[in-house]
């Protein structure tokens, strides 16, 4: 049924999904929009979509497409939620490769997606990812053996259309989970978004105490190797991105850097004591489930 999709933010993960459909052999059309003609022109040449119009075209053009993706940061998403409702009929499928879900399924439901008549609307997120983005960073095996969680909205039945997206989404290499959207953000807020957030701490936090000091600057360069690499890789994300999740996904982020402080202060308190071997074999307890 999917013979025209449409885009909307061809940056890294849109820029995949498109480099993704063609891999896997999907031979209709593939349009694109986005903030810059940069940006599109970048995906345009790499393959990722075969045309591309403004917002304002592509609002009209989203009326001819089978499947629009919305894989812009998470205000831009409910934006274009909010422009296309109106637009949009039956045999129409939007989604989305939000971070949060929460605010994503709530605005759904208000604005009547899935209801006789209207698009159907199938909230999503791809754990996949760089700490760059930008389309000329794409790749089509981005999601290969990732996980791609799925929000949809309790009672809904699945259409054809919907069925098909998943198809496409399994034939891009990744597993997939279905869960309940406060689930969603609140499993995320731990694995996701706090890492993100201490890695952005600690980068701020290194940066700030040894920037100034020339000599410092390079002793750290030269000392911090592998652990510290891959422990501030994530610093260098984009925050126009993180402002949103932040933004949309505020109390259970905080609650997760208040447990995190608390354990910090723990660690600190036990350097000298029993309790710090306790932590490292709950650490690594941790570490074996995860190999």
């Amino acid at each position: 049924m999917i013979r025209r999709a449409l885009i909307v933010g061809t940056g890294l993960i849109g820029g995949s999904i498109g480099l993704a459909l063609r891999a896997a052999g999907f031979e209709g059309e593939i349009l694109g929009t986005g903030a810059t003609e940069e940006t599109l022109k970048i995906a345009q040449a790499r393959g990722a979509i075969d045309a591309w119009h403004t917002a304002a075209a592509a609002e009209r053009a989203a009326a001819d497409c089978n499947v629009i993706v919305l894989a812009g940061p998470v205000l831009s998403i409910l934006d274009w939620m909010q422009r296309l409702a109106p637009m949009l009929g039956e045999n129409q499928l939007v989604t989305d490769v939000g971070s949060t879900k929460v605010q994503i399924a709530e605005l759904a439901a208000k604005l009547g997606y899935n209801r006789p008549g209207k698009a159907c609307f199938l909230p999503g997120h791809p754990m996949a990812g760089k700490e760059s983005g930008g389309a000329a960073l794409a790749e089509a095996t981005l999601f290969q053996n990732a996980m791609w969680l799925f929000t949809p909205a309790p009672g809904t039945t699945r259409s054809e259309l919907e069925t098909e997206w998943r198809a496409w989404v399994a034939k891009f290499g990744a597993r997939t989970m279905d869960l309940d959207p406060e689930r969603h953000d609140e499993i995320c807020a731990w694995v996701s978004h706090l890492p993100q957030m201490l890695a952005t701490a600690l980068s701020a936090l290194l940066e700030e105490t040894f920037a100034a000091d020339p000599v410092r600057r390079e002793e750290i360069a030269a000392i911090g190797g592998r652990a510290l690499r891959e422990t501030t890789r994530l610093g260098a994300s984009p925050y126009s991105m993180w402002r949103d999740i932040a933004l949309s996904n505020t109390e259970p982020i905080a609650a997760a850097l208040h447990a995190l402080e608390q354990r910090l202060a723990h660690l600190r308190e036990n350097l000298r004591t029993p309790e710090l071997k306790e932590e490292f074999r709950l650490a690594n307890k941790f570490r074996s489930r995860r190999d």
